[in-house]
């Protein structure tokens, strides 16, 4: 593996970065965060513009058939300006379930929408339980007419309530293991389909109850082979959790750079408080932190565009570091700021929110220890 970026990497890292720095400052978050949606069209659309929206998507369905390598560099700029909309839920939830599981009219018909920027689409697989394998699925879809109808509710769904269609996990037959998890791409404006904006810590991400009170779908909706829906989505799951720790680390190097800059201006006995051992010690690990949930996460984006063996290991050893460094250097970079860093009017707390709901997003850094203690057998 070359641990170095490619110069058109480099080129994409430092486009990205100019334009989150022009189009998407803290006051453009502010704003957009405290709006219902989320995301202006202004933004969403010259996203689209840049061909973002279809970065990973074949060049057969208008994408730029780039790889997650790629896309780690695009995410880590998007996670330092703490971009705010539904960009993860319809390029990585949403369109990646239609990429992966879709039949070649639905990807004809889905991608190259969700890649110009006219659709948008989402995820629902969590339920109340809030198990996060198989046996957590267990909405039902009963065989009716040639289709199937569904009743359960799904959680923490991401954007539902601006999603065109959301792709939804739900049980058609079989135990409570992989066999008879189906997927559906549900038209959100389907009669029976109810979506409700639930209160949360990262306001920049918005997130929704789900409720299919007897919603009766056509064979068409159906996603790939019934009953055989929960490897595709699995592979869906993993790339949105290393594409989710690409933009942890963007976020945790924002936040070590803030601090560093803080370190040096703010005076304290008559000099700056990054002269004192105390604070350098801190920015130190913190640094240690930084690199080291990149080069775990930049291995995992490699094994996933390599289609390795040990990719669902290094999905989770991703994972578990990232959640545990991004939640310690926002934490830290508050304590080192001082008073100042508890305030509403700094961006470090909208930092800390992120790092906290992205820590139990696709589950948190014990979950996922424990899924790498089974991967090698412990």
């Amino acid at each position: 593996m070359n641990f170095g970026f490619s110069d058109e990497q480099e080129l994409l890292r430092s486009t990205a970065r100019k334009f989150f720095e022009n189009e998407c400052p803290s006051e453009t978050v502010r704003r957009l965060m405290d709006t219902p949606e989320g995301m202006g069209p202004e933004l969403w659309a010259k996203l689209a513009e840049q061909g973002w929206l279809g970065l990973v998507y074949p060049e057969a369905y208008d994408g730029m058939g780039l790889g997650f390598v790629d896309l780690t560099v695009l995410l880590e700029e998007m996670g330092r300006a703490m971009v705010p909309g539904p960009y993860f839920s319809t390029v990585l939830l949403g369109g990646l379930a239609i990429l992966e599981a879709g039949s070649e009219a639905q990807k004809k018909e889905w991608l190259p929408k969700i890649a110009a920027g006219s659709k948008r689409a989402t995820l629902a697989w969590m339920e109340p339980s809030a198990v996060l394998g198989p046996a957590g699925v267990t909405l039902t879809a009963k065989a009716a007419g040639g289709g199937h109808t569904l009743s359960g509710t799904k959680l923490f769904v991401p954007d539902a309530h601006t999603a065109d269609a959301i792709v939804v996990a739900a049980r058609t037959g079989g135990g409570p293991g992989e066999d008879g998890v189906s997927l559906f791409l549900v038209p959100r404006t389907a009669r029976g389909v109810d979506v409700k904006l639930l209160p949360t810590m990262d306001q920049t991400r918005k997130l929704c109850e789900v409720t299919l009170a007897d919603v009766t779908l056509g064979p068409e909706t159906l996603l790939g082979a019934p009953g055989h829906g929960w490897k595709p989505l699995e592979r869906v799951l993993e790339r949105a959790c290393v594409a989710l720790c690409a933009e942890m680390c963007g976020g945790a190097q924002k936040v070590l750079d803030m601090t560093v800059e803080y370190a040096k201006i703010r005076q304290a006995f008559g000099k700056p408080i990054g002269s004192y051992q105390g604070v350098k010690h801190r920015a130190a690990d913190m640094l240690v932190d930084v690199e080291n949930s990149k080069s775990i996460t930049y291995y995992a984006a490699w094994a996933m565009d390599e289609g390795s063996s040990e990719g669902p290991l290094a999905v989770s050893m991703a994972k578990a570091y990232v959640s545990d460094a991004y939640r310690k250097v926002s934490a830290v970079g508050i304590q080192l700021h001082g008073g100042i860093g508890f305030t509403w009017e700094h961006d470090l707390h909208l930092y800390f929110k992120r790092a906290k709901g992205s820590e139990f997003t696709f589950g948190d850094a014990t979950y996922h220890r424990e899924r790498v203690a089974q991967l090698v057998n412990l």
